[in-house]
């Protein structure tokens, strides 16, 4: 099969507004000098999208009118059949709400499903806007802490069933894929885990936004798919965004099996403005449904780059800088290192990987405290940027210690 994309291709995103790379950010976030680190942070790829998401956005580029416009039922079809055959989950296109983003529609459920003052359960190290859409919402963090189990992290149930008691607790955020420590829950971790909600009323939040990005010799278990009770007691959030480098078109959607439960968001997004019928954007879905329809073959070929990219760095930089322990990459394209055990404390640390070899990451206590002496590397990015970045840390290190 003819293949039109490279991995290897380093890409110059300056100019283009990025995030990842844009120097006002990086001063903004990482402080005064540092304008010009090599960015290893922000959850998006430095890969160029498929040729396919190019071409649809293309098209329609060409009718030249971009009024008010719902989503093309094109979208909701291309999705369903996604997650059928990628997943084995059969879609009702009833279940499905249309949101700008995962990030805005877990405030969104924090703000219908809850009060002030109530607790919402996050299991740390964990994405931080969790932490964000709880805090913002005047709601409580209620933190079931992660356990480290030799190479990676497992839950802790019994601290959850403690946590899930607790009266004023109404809510869990499930990160699954798990974003930093890179987990793909088992079927029997999410059964434990979902009965333990379920027995205390607790409504589940699955953000499934890296789902597609599992590593190989590793299976993804849609939450809802697990029995219809959990089905009822849950809202999913998923996104061609993450897998296929698609997050500035700002386009998602979270399915919702529950009636009750989809018509009280639906609400909930109708008094903040947002017309539900036409939540997320144009070129969003336009872009989103030609990636689930055209690029399965990118994507796969995708993940062995990914895979190679993490072998690359856990053996580099274990065998290289003795004490640094990388943590089992089995979903998303973000590895967890723990640096904790080298002669320098997590202030110096950071110190050195930003002022001494210039690179920024996601820092682990922007994750939760026990995240405190990790690092988050993103990984989605050409083996010769990947390379320039752990050279650098590696003689940075070593001059420190």
């Amino acid at each position: 099969m003819y293949k039109d994309w490279d991995f290897d291709k380093v890409i110059d995103r300056s100019g283009t507004a990025s995030m990842k790379w844009e120097p006002s950010v990086l001063s903004a976030i990482f402080g005064k000098g540092k304008e010009n680190l090599l960015p290893l942070w922000v959850a998006d790829m430095d890969f160029e999208c498929p040729t396919a998401v190019r071409k649809a956005m293309e098209k329609r580029l060409e009718h030249q009118i971009y009024g008010y416009s719902l989503i093309d039922p094109v979208y909701f079809k291309a999705l369903i059949s996604w997650y059928r055959r990628r997943h084995q989950w059969e879609i009702d296109e009833n279940w499905i709400s249309t949101t700008p983003g995962i990030v805005p529609a877990i405030n969104y459920i924090v703000q219908r499903f809850s009060n002030p003052g109530d607790k919402v359960i996050i299991q740390t190290p964990v994405y931080y806007p969790f932490a964000k859409a709880i805090n913002n919402n005047g709601r409580q963090i209620l933190e079931n802490p992660l356990q480290i189990e030799g190479d990676h992290y497992k839950m802790n149930f019994v601290d959850l069933e403690k946590k899930a008691k607790d009266p004023r607790a109404k809510m869990v955020i499930l990160c699954s894929p798990h974003n930093p420590v890179g987990r793909v829950w088992t079927k029997d971790e999410l059964e434990q885990f979902g009965e333990i909600c379920i027995k205390n009323n607790i409504l589940i939040i699955s953000d499934e936004i890296h789902c597609d990005l599992i590593m190989p010799g590793f299976k993804h278990i849609c939450f809802p798919t697990i029995s219809e009770e959990f089905a009822q007691n849950s809202i999913t959030g998923i996104a061609a965004s993450k897998t296929f480098n698609l997050a500035g078109l700002q386009q998602s959607s979270i399915i919702i099996p529950n009636a009750n439960i989809k018509r009280e968001l639906t609400s909930q997004i109708e008094n903040l403005g947002f017309a539900n019928s036409i939540g997320g954007t144009l070129f969003g879905a336009i872009a989103a449904a030609a990636a689930y329809n055209e690029a399965e073959a990118w994507l796969d070929d995708l993940i062995d780059y990914l895979n190679d990219n993490f072998i690359y760095l856990k053996t580099t930089l274990e065998s290289q800088l003795p004490g640094v322990k990388v943590y089992d990459l089995q979903g998303t394209y973000l590895v967890w290192v723990d640096f904790s055990k080298l002669e320098l404390n997590s202030q110096r640390m950071v110190q050195v990987l930003e002022e001494d070899a210039r690179i920024a990451l996601d820092h682990g206590d922007w994750f939760g405290k026990n995240g405190t002496g990790f690092e988050r590397f993103n990984i989605a990015c050409p083996r010769a940027i990947l390379e320039k970045a752990v050279e650098s840390v590696i003689s940075s290190i070593k001059k420190a210690i």
